[in-house]
């Protein structure tokens, strides 16, 4: 199975990005042998920087 995931949202503000990788976590979970691609584009690209503090409230 091959799942590609484009994500545009910013991380922070809603829960897209975060139930976005959940999902693609647990379809690799699932079924490791499946192609997952992930595709951070716009605020998204944020969500893979590394040792990020996240905001309060």
């Amino acid at each position: 199975m091959k799942v590609l995931f484009v994500i545009n949202d910013p991380p922070y503000g809603t829960e897209r990005v975060y139930n976005a990788l959940r999902l693609a976590h647990a379809l690799v979970k699932k079924d490791p042998v499946a192609q997952i691609t992930v595709f951070l584009m716009a605020d998204a690209v944020i969500a893979g920087k590394a040792q990020q503090k996240t905001p309060e409230g």
